[in-house]
């Protein structure tokens, strides 16, 4: 299908229905400060609206509602002839609809599938409403610090996936001929979330979408950072005196995992990160 690249200057016919076909047989994904945002505005913890409202360990929010009359089911935050319950909590992914975001050259594109503006279809009433720049929408929307997050756990991301790095790489394991841990890097990028999750275990996924941080930072950016420092020392904690070959292939599987985990929360394809990666690897000397 056709993708239609767009700047912040892009005149559509754009707006935010609380009670529209937005709310229906969508997969909206969570990074852990939209997970923080929801549950502050639903006035539970970050654990209480994870263990009720998500899956797959908090990255996706779950669509459990009444269904419409296309047989799509609402999601769990969506009340009947009303709307979304907790609208100024939303994430980015309904902040932004219909549009899709991506960086490209470390710079925000802003996309749509199709030839046709895909709200047209489902939401005609649009038609009847003042066109805005896409800047302007995104201001109305209030995206700006949610975006800051994604951006910033992107980088999170990338951080932990080195770590997984420097365990192959830089320990001999990648040396001694190990074929096994990029082979597992594989199977991860292929794997389904829940199976993922699984894989990765409670105590990482709960240190992963729920960080021990000051739940009143309000600053994105100050609390991704805290959250970054939180998981790089976990991950000194566990695995700085990792002694054999084993134990050093198991941390990198692990953390690789979950960095893959956390690209799935911000709506990246685990596959192709993960094909990227293992090339990476095999360009420094790894085997696969």
């Amino acid at each position: 299908m056709q993708t239609t690249q767009l700047n912040s200057d892009s005149i559509l016919p754009l707006t935010c229905s609380r009670a529209g076909t937005c709310c229906f047989g969508k997969a909206v994904m969570l990074n852990p400060w939209e997970l923080l945002s929801f549950s502050k505005e639903k006035k539970i913890t970050a654990r209480e609206f994870r263990d009720q409202y998500c899956e797959f360990g908090g990255i996706r929010l779950r669509f459990d509602g009444k269904q419409d009359n296309k047989g799509q089911n609402a999601c769990s935050q969506y009340i009947d002839h009303m709307g979304c319950s907790v609208h100024l909590g939303r994430p980015l992914a309904c902040r932004l609809y219909p549009l899709g975001r991506q960086i490209q050259f470390e710079k925000a594109q802003y996309i749509y599938q199709g030839a046709k503006f895909p709200c047209l279809t489902d939401c005609a009433e649009v038609l009847e409403l003042p066109k805005l720049t896409v800047g302007a929408y995104l201001k109305g929307q209030g995206a700006e610090p949610f975006e800051k997050a994604q951006d910033a756990y992107l980088t999170i991301m990338q951080n932990i996936a080195d770590i997984g790095f420097e365990l192959l790489l830089e320990s001999g394991l990648s040396e001694s001929g190990d074929t096994e841990t990029l082979s597992q890097w594989r199977a991860m990028g292929n794997e389904l979330p829940e199976v993922l999750a699984e894989r990765i275990g409670n105590e990482w996924i709960d240190t992963l979408m729920l960080p021990n941080i000051d739940s009143t930072i309000e600053d994105p950016v100050l609390f991704a950072h805290k959250h970054n420092e939180l998981l790089l020392a976990k991950a000194q904690e566990k695995f700085g005196a990792v002694a054999t070959f084993q134990e050093v292939r198991e941390a990198s599987i692990l953390l690789i995992g979950l960095a893959l985990h956390l690209s799935k929360a911000l709506g990246a394809d685990p596959k192709a990160i993960s094909e990227h990666w293992i090339e990476t690897a095999k360009s420094h000397g790894a085997k696969e």
